[in-house]
């Protein structure tokens, strides 16, 4: 058997061992990213639900100051002002 030929089948040995190898990580890969799609199904969906659920609530919250308490600070506001603005120039000397 020449060098060559030895080398040869010492390189086919080797790519065939290397082809198992990649094999079996990409068997690895597979697993674990099924994994982490079980992973984001499971635990990430509540966490997304209950941020969800939170932001909800904190529209419903800012509705209701807005509706209770700005809203009509606004109207008193403007009110306060009109009559401000009224007594000015009711009081202006001309």
């Amino acid at each position: 058997m020449s060098a060559i030929g030895f080398v040869r089948d010492l390189a086919i040995i080797l790519l065939a061992l290397e082809s198992l190898v990649i094999g079996v990580v990409l068997v690895i890969l597979i697993l674990e990213i099924r994994n982490l799609a079980k992973l984001l199904r499971e635990e990430i969906k509540p966490i997304l639900d209950s941020a969800d659920e939170t932001v909800r609530t904190v529209r419903g919250t800012t509705s209701f100051v807005s509706e209770t308490f700005v809203n009509p600070m606004i109207r008193v506001s403007g009110f306060a002002s009109g009559v401000m603005e009224a007594l000015r120039i009711l009081t202006r000397r001309g």
